[in-house]
């Protein structure tokens, strides 16, 4: 196995393995997983720190002013809150935390220094490194924030390009990659990654983690969609345990080096299947709840991971 990992026409033929031979996947995407990355799992918690009324049109989110469901609708919290928040995640046996804003970017001044503010104050505090999700920024934004102590910049690229126009017509697909391109060029590490169960294809499964294996970012967060109520893809089934274990497998053999991280909706995906998630080749978790949902007790997560035989990792890989 080289660092590269499988091609696309291994990845497609492993992801419709039939699911009386999905053990046998998993089994070789875990030794894989021993090999490149270790036992450890690293976790990460996120706030969301700037909530609703968003202009993208993405059907999967709550968020988007352009779909009807019920969530809080708040401005960016103070730097105070959100270096709180951050504590709160490093209780939780977290070394990352995530500022997570609504929106197509932060732009104004105002919202700028207040998240200049927070990134110092959690940098000051050491207890965990900040992180952020912000939207498609320009050049100078990322450079003040990295300036300020930022350690990482994620975007997701969502889906996979071909499939993108079906899931959102108001944002390029490109920004992302752009925004992540520029995050690396002012020294900061990156975190990009995509949803699956949107309605795509296996193939289209697998041109997206070939794209994300193109921006090389250093994490890749997987989410599975969790239907909400209220936005236009509420009435999409959702995948079946096994056919998200398979993607998990695929993620890590296209991807042995990469941080893969088990994110949104994978306690309503994978139910009881989730420590086997681990073992298909997950190195890392989102603790302690999403954007607009909730997720389980963190002891829970804790106890999984150490029942599973791994170990809650207390550094980078």
């Amino acid at each position: 196995m080289n660092a590269h990992g499988i091609d696309t026409r291994e990845a497609l033929e492993l992801l419709q393995t039939k699911d009386k031979d999905t053990m046998d996947l998993i089994v070789r995407a875990h030794e894989v997983r021993k090999a490149s990355r270790g036992l450890g799992v690293r976790l990460c918690g996120i706030l969301n720190a700037k909530s609703g009324r968003c202009p993208e049109d993405c059907r999967f989110c709550a968020q988007s002013a352009h779909n009807d469901a019920h969530i809080d609708c708040y401005p960016l919290q103070s730097a105070e809150a959100i270096a709180q928040a951050a504590s709160q995640s490093g209780q939780h046996k977290a070394i990352r935390f995530g500022i997570v804003t609504s929106g197509t970017a932060i732009s104004t001044e105002e919202e700028i220094g207040t998240l200049e503010t927070a990134i110092a104050a959690i940098r000051d505090r050491g207890e965990i490194a900040p992180c952020a999700s912000l939207g498609n920024l320009d050049e100078r934004t990322i450079e003040r924030l990295a300036a300020s102590g930022l350690s990482r910049l994620h975007n997701n690229i969502e889906t996979a390009r071909s499939f993108y126009p079906n899931i959102c017509s108001t944002r390029p697909w490109e920004g992302a990659v752009e925004t992540l391109r520029l995050a690396k060029k002012h020294g900061l590490t990156t975190c990009c990654g995509g949803i699956v169960g949107l309605g795509e294809s296996h193939a289209q499964r697998v041109e997206l983690l070939d794209q994300i294996r193109d921006i090389d970012p250093t994490s890749v967060p997987l989410n599975f969609l969790s239907p909400i109520r209220g936005t236009r893809l509420e009435n999409e089934p959702l995948l079946r345990p096994l056919e998200a274990l398979r993607f998990v497998a695929v993620a890590r053999l296209m991807m042995p080096e990469k941080e893969i991280r088990l994110c949104g909706g994978r306690e309503l995906v994978l139910r009881d299947t989730q420590a086997l998630a681990l073992v298909a080749g997950a190195d890392g978790l989102m603790v302690g709840g999403y954007l607009t949902t909730s997720g389980r007790k963190v002891e829970d997560d804790w106890r999984m991971v150490e029942d599973a035989g791994f170990f809650i990792a207390s550094e980078e890989k």
